[in-house]
């Protein structure tokens, strides 16, 4: 398990819009650009082995794609290679970030930013519980909304679930538009994402969108 003083203050950055990685959470990539497979190598040449996962955030005005202030740390744990040269990865969650400046002095074709761990040094600890959670009236809740969004999962491997896991996986998993998305990564406890969470699918229910793919849940 990585500690503080293992993080680095400078990361590579993934911007990835929808892509949604939390603290102990696991993420599959497939890689095939070019400047991200060399991120790819570089990373596993690095003590630290951590990619910065980070969402865009739209500009009105079309000018350059910004980046969401705060990502999520992953750790390359698996990987491998296809025959036509692509990688298939797998980043487990370390800890969130918050971006304190992007280098324009590196050679590197992908983007890399100073970054700042301070805010989140709980994500490095013990998986967390949540004390509050009604988990009959959240299971039935979570019921009526893959009614409506056409979704289906193993129900129960999701009843069995610890609360950090349940919780988180359906964050990830979950069809929700990249801001919503962000909104999750940036809760800053357990709870308050599950409350996040509950939030979205009875919006969602209500008619406040529909699916934006199925094909994460099955």
């Amino acid at each position: 398990m990585l500690t503080a003083t293992d993080l680095p203050d400078t990361l590579a950055l993934f911007p990835l819009p929808g892509a949604l990685l939390l603290p102990r959470a696991k993420l599959p990539l497939h890689i095939f650009e070019p400047r991200y497979l060399q991120m790819i190598e570089d990373c596993m040449a690095t003590q630290h082995r951590l990619i910065g996962m980070i969402q865009p955030r739209p500009t009105p005005s079309g000018g350059g794609e910004r980046l969401h202030v705060i990502g999520c740390a992953g750790r390359l744990t698996a990987m491998s290679e296809t025959e036509d040269g692509r990688y298939m990865i797998t980043l487990t969650g370390v800890s969130r970030f918050r971006i304190l400046a992007e280098q324009t002095d590196t050679a590197m074709p992908y983007r890399q930013a100073r970054v700042d761990w301070s805010d989140f040094a709980s994500d490095l600890g013990h998986a967390e519980r949540d004390p509050a959670l009604d988990r009959d009236g959240f299971m039935a809740l979570l019921n009526r909304y893959f009614e409506a969004m056409s979704l289906s999962t193993e129900w129960d491997s999701l009843k069995e679930a610890e609360d950090e896991l349940l919780i988180n996986a359906l964050a990830m998993l979950c069809p929700f538009p990249p801001e919503e998305r962000q909104a999750l990564l940036e809760a800053p406890s357990l709870t308050t994402r599950r409350e996040t969470l509950v939030t979205l699918m009875e919006f969602a229910m209500r008619g406040g969108r529909g699916a934006e793919s199925n094909d994460r849940m099955q």
